[in-house]
């Protein structure tokens, strides 16, 4: 028998016995190979996740990738023994935002596997089959198990709709920072600048794509066509912003601390900013980044520094808080 990591409220957690859960009529039953750790199950587990946001007790796990075992009633036999990855937002299907294709604005309630339903940090992940994607034969799933994040990337890279030939940049190392220069660099850039606070990250940026790499205390330009914000910090926005020529394109997807510096709106009007923002990844996101990552465009495994036995589910959610720039993306192998 398997286990599952428990979280039964804040800061309390044991490992479970796991029994697979049959699926039902239009599910599927998921061997799950890898499940990444990333800040928001460290805030499921410290509390810090907004109420409504969160259901205890609860299976963690949002970011996965695994082998489809079982299937049930209605759905292709075909899909057994094939590598996949899946969507989180439980969307309702009938709303007006679901039909237009936005599920993560979904007017039925917020509903997301890991969070509110029962995620992937177990033997096994029973879920609707309609949310899954299926990946190519020789996919490496411990490198799959990062495309929920991209997928979230590659819903900002859409909405930026960056053209060959325009100067783009990123605001952010992290992981959804080098996804995003993985991304942009595959739409040919004429220029394309990573702008962080981590020096050391700007020889991982050249190899995934960047021409220029700057920390915020240099010089920064003000002319780009485009830019994907990921970083998170209280003053993201704004330097992200400041990069941009009038008319330019920007795109948020990190969500800051209360009190953060917002944007000014003169600066908007007067500039005529075009501004996103992004809150996970709908369908259209998920089939561009695998399909990106199927075509070979998108490497995530420069990015995975730790890969832990499921038990050592503490010791993850604390590598991802220590603040260690050595600490990449942290993987949890049931």
């Amino acid at each position: 028998m398997s286990t599952a990591v428990l979280v039964e409220g804040p800061g309390e957690h044991r490992m479970v016995p796991h029994e697979p859960v049959r699926p039902s009529a239009g599910e599927a039953l998921v061997r799950v190979h890898a499940v990444g750790i990333c800040g928001s199950d460290r805030e499921v587990y410290q509390g810090n996740r907004p109420e409504g946001y969160v259901r205890y007790p609860l299976t963690p796990g949002h970011e996965w990738s695994g082998t489809v075992e079982e299937v049930g009633t209605g759905v292709p036999a075909t899909l057994v023994g094939r590598k996949v990855v899946g969507e989180g937002f439980r969307n309702c299907q009938v709303c007006d935002r679901c039909h237009a294709g936005e599920t993560t604005l979904c007017t039925a309630g917020y509903e997301e596997t890991g969070f509110t339903r029962p995620g992937a940090m177990a033997g096994t992940l029973t879920l609707p089959a309609r949310l899954l994607h299926v990946l190519p034969d020789d996919a490496d799933l411990t490198a799959a198990a990062l495309l929920e994040p991209a997928a979230c990337i590659a819903a900002a890279a859409l909405k930026a709709n960056a053209r060959p030939g325009e100067r783009v940049a990123v605001v952010g190392t992290g992981t959804l920072g080098m996804f995003a220069v993985q991304f942009l660099k595959a739409g040919s850039p004429a220029e394309l600048l990573v702008v962080g606070t981590r020096p050391d990250r700007a020889a991982l940026s050249r190899e995934f794509g960047a021409t220029d790499f700057r920390t915020r205390d240099q010089e920064l330009p003000d002319d780009f066509d485009v830019v994907i914000e990921t970083a998170g910090s209280a003053s993201a926005a704004r330097t992200a912003a400041s990069l941009l020529r009038r008319g330019g394109r920007l795109v948020l997807t990190g969500i800051p601390a209360p009190g953060a510096e917002g944007l000014d709106p003169t600066d908007l009007v007067v500039r005529q900013l075009e501004v996103h923002t992004v809150f996970g990844a709908p369908p259209e996101a998920w089939a561009h980044t695998v399909r990106v990552f199927g075509a070979g465009l998108l490497n995530p495994s420069p990015l995975v520094t730790h890969e832990l036995p499921l038990a050592a589910f503490p010791e993850a959610i604390e590598l991802v808080g220590s603040g260690d720039p050595k600490v990449g993306k942290v993987l949890l192998k049931p």
